[in-house]
């Protein structure tokens, strides 16, 4: 079982920057991969970003590339999302998710209750 608490969510003006992170308690000493998800107003939850706990290897959606970097600490079993120059559509209830080692690609299987983003322009 893992536990994940998301923190950081906050309204922020056009072109800012916030830091989100996601703390993941439980069974978190093996290679998992933890990621970001989004679900803005009227729109399906979408993908952020992800990164692996071996070798920190990270993955983007298109419309952030650029401006947004995963990170995470192993020690600490956290995850960070690092977003800059942010847009109104980036407006959205930011989720944390863990996929846990063996599970199918980006199949995650723990969430967490979501942090908030409002982009005010």
């Amino acid at each position: 079982q893992v536990h994940l608490v998301e923190s950081g969510g906050t309204l922020v003006q056009v072109g800012g920057s916030l830091r989100l992170s996601c703390a993941a308690s439980g069974h978190t000493s093996s290679n998992w991969r933890m990621g970001w998800f989004r679900q803005g107003p009227g729109k399906e939850r979408e993908f952020v970003a992800d990164i692996t706990r071996d070798y920190g290897i990270t993955d983007y959606a298109e419309d952030v590339k650029g401006r947004f970097i995963i990170s995470r600490s192993v020690a600490k079993s956290e995850v960070y999302l690092f977003m800059n120059n942010l847009q109104p559509e980036d407006t959205a209830i930011y989720y944390c998710a863990f996929q846990s080692p063996g599970r199918p690609w980006r199949q995650y299987d723990y969430w967490g209750q979501g942090t908030k983003v409002t982009v005010s322009s």
